[in-house]
């Protein structure tokens, strides 16, 4: 019996979609010139986790799995927020039928603050990576677990060419050999089991002693609070994606200021 996982539904639809955009992918790369540079959101990870955990702060309204948590946010103010608070950069959920976002939430997030933004979205198309550099994103989400490797490869070769960063979210060892395999310099471990849905922790802590050291790493996903936080530093984190418990803090401010603190 096959299990469908959460992912599933999400990527068939994306999919179906991507399926029926009939864009030429020439012309929308040639777009992409003369565009102002992307504001380096590697670089920003690396240059913060010198001096404590770095720390992507998210603007998400809602999640297939636990609902509304922020529905009617303001993305602008919420930017502002989490810049004052400390954050290294910014990531942004644009898929509007399962997380209510969209591509207006990043450009006017982008807008309110200088952080650097990354796209989280779920990406089938060599088109979905011209988007995020289109809207104005300087980071793109590739989910190794949803691309077969010849896609994955292609689709981070996309993103190199025009500027952006590329986030490569893996699972297992498995995904972090087609991560590393495409040049991956940015790896993000996300905690969430895509069967269960569950969170796992000792995931986070078993991969990141796997993972190169000149490569950044990202723990997504289930990080809590500040002592979630300090043990993903500990593991060799350079970074965390915080979501949900931003989002839905009475201050997202002071609650990124204590995750910045961690050392």
């Amino acid at each position: 019996m096959i299990r469908r996982t959460y992912l599933d539904g999400i990527l068939a639809e994306h999919r179906d979609r991507a399926a029926a955009d009939n864009r030429d992918i020439a012309t929308l790369l040639e777009s992409c010139r003369g565009m102002e540079a992307p504001r380096g959101f590697r670089q920003r990870l690396v240059d913060d986790s010198m001096s404590g955990l770095a720390v992507i702060s998210e603007i998400k309204r809602r999640s297939p799995s636990k609902g509304d948590l922020n529905a009617s946010l303001d993305p602008s103010q919420l930017a502002r927020n989490y810049a004052s608070g400390g954050a290294s950069c910014l990531s942004v959920l644009t898929d509007e039928a399962h997380f209510g976002g969209s591509s207006n939430d990043l450009k006017e997030a982008r807008s309110a603050v200088d952080l650097p933004v990354l796209r989280k979205d779920f990406t089938v198309d060599a088109r979905d990576v011209v988007d995020a550099r289109l809207m104005g994103a300087d980071c793109v989400l590739l989910i190794a677990a949803a691309l077969v490797p010849e896609d994955l490869a292609e689709f981070h070769r996309v993103g190199v060419s025009i500027g952006l960063d590329v986030l490569v979210e893996i699972h297992d060892e498995a995904e972090l050999e087609m991560a590393l395999a495409v040049g991956a310099s940015l790896i993000g471990v996300n905690q969430r089991d895509l069967v269960t849905f569950d969170v796992d922790h000792d995931r986070a802590v078993r991969m990141a002693e796997v993972i190169p050291d000149d490569v950044v790493k990202v723990a997504e996903s289930g990080v809590r609070g500040v002592d979630d936080a300090r043990a993903l530093r500990d593991a060799g984190y350079d970074a965390v994606l915080v979501g949900e418990s931003l989002v839905t803090a009475q201050e997202p401010l002071e609650a990124v200021r204590a995750l910045r603190a961690v050392r």
